[in-house]
């Protein structure tokens, strides 16, 4: 990965990320879960399974490191040594399995959805206030980034989980799911602006019926994507855009960032070749299934020899490959990628 010359005067003074799997660095270690990746071959490119989701990191991750000047990784709040002057720079609250609802992901048993997300983060900023006083840490919130990455779970692990689904779906509709999620992001997000946030970066859901796990699951789709799963993440998309930017004229001095992943992923996937990789639908790390997406990547998986080559690491996430792309895209892509600005203009404003 390349270090792309952003100098320590012009970081964002913490990094504050919220999420999924996407994105967790590590919390579902520290509960009783069904949801984690703290075993091999997840890490196989760090040296070491962390409870990251992938073969080496998730794209904030990269982001924190590569590009805004970040020395550390952004530690996991459960995690018993992410206390004192270490939450000062950043804290990452994602949980694997996790979701905009609260239902979200009960088949993992233990899982951190996004309200109980901002709760960790008031205990946080509690912390930091009694540390350095409240002027100095109203300014470190905001001007640090914070990232929301999620959703995509309400959809795979809730409306769209077999069995329960077909029972949902025949009481609600995908409109009227995709408002419950929307107005239950509205308040969250308020909240997180209600404790300090200002600067604050929000990816969409990704095209989630072109993963390896749907395209097993759905083998109807042939070599297609799954059509519904990418239905209602645009329906979702569509509105997470015009919320974010009525948050940001609502609310005073807040940016709300537009990240458009499924716009770049399904980009990805449909001219991977032109982006240096092989495979777009199967899973890296695979143990089943025509698309390797039958089964989590875990000790008993094969792995493909060359992971830069992959689009996908397992069959729900992402390679470092792929995440390295988004995050130079979200860092510096225009607005067809990110709206209304992207995070090197968001770190300057």
């Amino acid at each position: 990965m390349l270090w792309l010359g952003t100098s320590m005067a012009e970081t964002f003074s913490a990094n504050f990320v919220f999420g999924d799997s996407l994105v967790e660095v590590g919390n579902n270690n520290y509960i009783t879960s069904l949801s984690k990746a703290n075993y091999v071959p997840n890490g196989i490119d760090f040296g070491m399974p962390t409870g990251r989701s992938g073969n080496l990191l998730p794209s904030f991750e990269i982001l924190r490191g590569q590009e805004v000047g970040f020395k550390d990784y952004t530690p996991p709040f459960l995690a018993p040594s992410t206390v004192g002057p270490l939450v000062l720079q950043g804290v990452n609250y994602a949980s694997g399995g996790g979701g905009i609802l609260n239902k979200t992901g009960k088949i993992f048993v233990g899982r951190i959805n996004l309200d109980a997300q901002l709760d960790n983060f008031a205990n946080t900023r509690q912390d930091i206030i009694s540390a350095i006083g409240f002027p100095a840490a109203q300014n470190l919130l905001n001007r640090a980034l914070f990232s929301v990455t999620i959703g995509s779970n309400d959809f795979i692990n809730n409306y769209l989980t077999p069995v329960v689904s077909t029972i949902e779906q025949k009481l609600v509709t995908p409109e009227a799911f995709v408002g419950t999620m929307i107005s239950r992001f509205r308040l969250q997000l308020t909240r997180l602006y209600d404790m300090g946030a200002r600067k604050i970066v929000v990816p969409n859901v990704g095209p989630i019926g072109c993963i390896p796990y749907q395209r097993d699951i759905t083998p109807s789709a042939g070599n297609d994507c799954v059509p519904l799963p990418n239905h209602m993440a645009q329906l979702f998309n569509f509105q997470l855009k015009a919320l974010l930017q009525d948050l940001t004229i609502s609310l005073q001095g807040s940016t709300f960032v537009f990240a458009d992943v499924y716009r770049i992923v399904a980009d990805i996937v449909q001219n991977y070749e032109s982006y240096g990789f092989d495979n777009a639908d199967s899973a890296c790390c695979y143990v089943t299934g025509a698309h390797g997406g039958l089964v989590p990547c875990g000790p008993t998986s094969k792995v493909c020899p060359d992971r830069s080559k992959y689009v996908f690491w397992d069959p729900y996430h992402p390679s470092d490959a792929t995440n390295t792309i988004i995050a130079k895209r979200l860092m510096d892509g225009g607005i067809e990628d990110i709206s209304p600005l992207n995070i090197r203009a968001l770190l300057e404003s």
